[in-house]
Parts: structure tokens; C-alpha cells; sequence
């Protein structure tokens, strides 16, 4: 160890000195634009700091109902999870040795194998959801000797480029020129369109959200075991990508659970990080991996860096103690279910409220046209100067009015959506309940203050 003495860095006085607007510096050295459209949509709050299901602007308490994109299933900064950060540091663990096992990567691979549906007992780490996909990709490709992988519209697998060839919005590619070869898609839910594509004999894998994240669509019954049939039918890799659903999103463990649907590829990510270190893992039963790592010289034809790192191992390791012991997998399914009953109860009192869709802590409620002259007028006067503007009206109060931060479930969808930490209680379902029902009243009122707002927004839009 070198004599040179540590110089102390102090975060907080850091912190303290130069974060007075956290937006300012992403503004200027980050991201200016996404500066821009949260300051248009009031969401340019200052968020001192979160705690389980909450965020805070000082004494402020706001509902989280984003859950970091699903990240934060044991709820913000878990003090379990954060003690096991703070052991695996204080025993000075010797970290990626790259060429030498690590210690702890194996622990956490037992316990995923040992909690995944069927028989996937190999374990690849990598560092988030897009890299899980990518790594999906490539061991069907090598699993089968092929390459044409086959996708669902509307899905959304990630932003890197050969998962962003698997998604079913265009949006996220324009402007990033040609996609991955060989990626071909067929409409969810529809099993002779994907038979279609499979008979031709050239398919690698076929990768499907048990729940589609963009709009919350679920499957019919049959549909995940009978593409996993038709996958084995005609040679093909099934490939379930649970990086949202899993680690309890959906009330199961895993959401091919609700299904009895056992994939030869699973894809995960955001809630086993516990919220602290990112982490991705892709599982795959051994003779798919055998395939990827055939011989001693392709022992690393596909790896990275800062896979299996200790930290990312010790989140990985406390988030499922922590899963398990606190139940928080029941909570998702019971306060989910109660969540759905209270929405389905203002999809039968309000005409714009149209259907409520989901399972466990995956929740969207969809709106549409209403019936009246004014009002319709009002909604197609939004939607033709943007077809984002009306969820926006709805979550805007519903943030400054009732401290509930939520999103809208995808591109031009008509959809709000939670995906709240799954340690949300009876009291915080009912408050979102009741502050969603409130903001779809006053949506029935024209004008109103909803429409107001839309009004608001859609002057922003005319100026941009």
C-alpha cells in the first residue's frame, strides 16, 4: 500500500455546496431538453430524499408510483439491503479479479436457480435489462445455429442496439439508422401469427413480457404455453424477459408463473438490484449455455467488465432475503388486487375511464373518447394537437394536487400506469384510488381544471 496519506472526501458538504438545483446542472451538462419538458410538466420537483414506498421534498411526502421504471420492489433505500453493502465493503472482498473466482457471484447464482421456474441453472451476470436482452440474443443465435429473432409489437426490450431492434415501438429507433438484421415481429396474444413465422424453420429464439410494460397488455391463458410449444415445435429458444415483472412485480416471483410457463431464456434486471447497484442477469437452462461457451478457448466469447462485482452480488443477495422474509411478494399480489377493485370500480362509474388492466403491482387504467358532444370535442382537440396530452392532464394534478408520482404506460396511449415500490400499503392504495378517481371526475367537467391543464400543455407544444 502506498505511504501517501488519503486525502478525506467529504460527499455531503459536497452535496450540500453545489446541489442547491439538481436540475440546473442536469440542464447544462447532461440533458437539456429532458430539463425543459420537466419543468413544463410541474415535475421539476427537488426530491431531498426516499424511503420505502416514498419520495420527499423536504417534509413533503409524495407516493411513488414509478418505483424507479420498477427498480425499487423492497421500497427506496431498504436499510437491509444498505447494511449489506456497507458488510460486503468492510470486508474488503477481493473484487473482479478477472482471471480467479469471485466470491460471492455464486451464491446469488444458487439462490436464482434455486427460485426460477423450470430447470434454467446457468447464470450469466451483466449490468442491466438491455444487456440481459443483448446476451438473449446471442446465446439463441448460438443455441440453434440461426439468426432470425422473432418479437411482439408493442414490446419493449431495451435501448441498446440489438434489443432496440426488438422493440415494438418506432419511436425509439428513429434517427439511429438501420436495426440488428433478422428481427422479425408478430402481434402479442396471436399464436398462428407467430406459427407463421416459426414454420419457416430459420427462427433462433421468440422473445416475449409475459406483460407487456407499454400499456400493461396481458396474455390470453394459452398463449405463453402455447408459443413455448410452438418454439419447441419447430426448434426455436423460448425467451421470457421478466426484467420488469420479475423478483414479485406481478404478485409470483416471476410472472411466467401465473402461466406454468417454463422458458429455456429468462432475462432479468431492475428489482434484484434492490435500488443501490445495478445488476442484469440472463438464466438459461445448460444446454443453451453449453452451446455459448463450447470450448476452453470460447470460455469468454461473451462477457463484461464489471460483471459478478461484489457490490451487485451483495444487493442481489440481501433484495431476495429481503423478498422473502418481509413477504413482499404476497403485498404485490394483495395490494394489487385491491389496487385493480378500485379502479375497475371508476371504470364502471366514469364513461372515460375505459378498462383496467394488470396483475400485482403492474397497473394501468386506460382512457377514451366519451360520449358527450362537449367533452368529445374537448378530447379530440387534444389529441389533434398531441396525442400524449390527455394522460398528461390527468398525472400532472394528480401530482401537484395529490402527491402521487406516475407515468404514462407508452408512445401516444391514452394509459396511466403504476409501478410502485411493492411495500405500498392499504392506506397509500386507497389514496391513489381516491386522488385517480378525483382527477377522472374533473375530466368529465368542460372546462374544468384538467382541461386546463391540457390547455396549458398544448400551448407548450404549439410554442415548440
Amino acid at each position: 500500500m502506498s505511504n501517501t496519506p488519503h486525502t478525506p472526501f467529504d460527499l455531503r458538504a459536497l452535496h450540500d455546496a453545489e446541489v442547491t438545483d439538481p436540475l440546473a446542472l442536469i440542464g447544462q451538462h447532461i440533458n437539456p431538453t429532458y430539463s425543459k419538458v420537466l419543468k413544463i410538466l410541474g415535475y421539476d420537483i427537488n426530491y431531498t430524499h426516499g424511503r420505502g414506498a416514498y419520495l420527499y421534498d423536504g417534509e413533503t411526502q409524495y407516493i411513488d408510483g414509478l418505483g424507479g421504471f420498477g427498480v425499487f420492489a423492497c421500497g427506496r433505500n431498504h436499510p437491509v439491503i444498505r447494511d449489506a453493502l456497507k458488510q460486503a465493503m468492510d470486508m474488503d472482498l477481493p473484487n473482479l479479479p478477472k482471471f480467479g473466482p469471485t466470491r460471492l457471484s455464486g451464491l446469488l447464482a444458487k439462490q436464482l436457480v434455486d427460485i426460477a421456474p423450470g430447470d434454467l441453472n446457468t447464470v450469466y451476470y451483466c449490468n442491466s435489462g438491455a444487456e440481459s436482452v443483448e446476451t438473449a440474443i446471442k446465446y439463441a443465435r448460438a443455441a440453434t445455429g440461426r439468426d432470425r429473432i422473432v418479437y411482439c409489437k408493442k414490446a419493449y426490450h431495451g435501448l441498446t442496439m440489438g434489443a432496440l431492434a426488438l422493440n415494438g415501438s418506432k419511436d425509439f429507433r428513429e434517427g439511429f439508422g438501420s436495426m440488428l438484421d433478422n428481427c422479425v415481429d408478430v402481434p402479442f396474444n396471436d399464436l398462428e401469427a407467430l406459427e407463421e413465422k416459426l414454420r419457416r424453420g430459420d427462427v433462433a429464439g421468440f422473445i416475449v413480457e409475459p406483460i407487456q410494460g407499454k400499456g400493461v397488455f396481458l396474455p390470453d391463458d394459452d398463449y405463453l404455453p402455447g408459443a413455448v410449444e410452438l418454439c419447441h415445435k419447430y426448434g426455436a429458444v423460448f425467451i421470457a424477459d421478466e426484467v420488469q415483472t420479475g423478483f414479485g412485480r406481478t404478485g409470483k416471483m416471476f410472472a411466467c408463473e401465473h402461466w406454468g410457463v417454463e422458458p429455456d431464456i429468462m432475462c432479468v434486471s431492475k428489482a434484484l438490484s434492490g435500488g443501490y447497484v445495478p445488476v442484469g442477469a440472463t438464466l438459461s437452462k445448460r444446454w443453451v449455455h453449453n452451446k455459448v461457451f463450447s470450448t476452453m478457448d470460447r470460455v469468454l466469447v461473451h462477457s463484461t467488465t464489471f460483471g459478478q462485482n461484489d457490490l451487485a452480488m451483495a444487493a442481489g443477495l440481501a433484495t431476495l432475503h429481503v423478498l422473502k422474509t418481509e413477504k413482499i411478494v404476497e403485498n404485490s399480489a394483495t395490494m394489487g388486487e385491491r389496487l385493480i377493485g378500485r379502479f375497475q370500480q371508476i371504470v364502471d362509474k366514469y364513461d372515460m375511464a375505459k378498462q383496467v388492466r394488470g396483475k400485482g403491482l403492474m397497473v394501468a387504467l386506460e382512457y377514451g373518447p366519451p360520449k358527450g358532444i362537449t367533452l368529445k370535442a374537448g378530447w379530440a382537440l387534444l389529441h389533434k394537437l398531441d396525442q400524449g396530452l390527455f394522460p398528461q392532464a390527468i398525472l400532472i394534478p394528480l401530482l401537484s394536487d395529490h402527491r402521487i408520482l406516475a407515468q404514462v404506460a407508452g408512445h401516444h396511449m391514452d394509459v396511466i400506469k403504476l409501478t410502485p415500490p411493492l411495500v405500498l400499503s392499504e392506506a397509500d392504495v386507497d389514496h391513489i384510488a381516491d386522488a385517480i378517481e378525483t382527477v377522472t371526475a374533473a375530466c368529465h367537467k368542460f372546462p374544468g381544471p384538467v382541461w386546463e391543464v391540457g390547455k396549458r400543455l398544448s400551448q407548450a407544444v404549439l410554442k415548440r
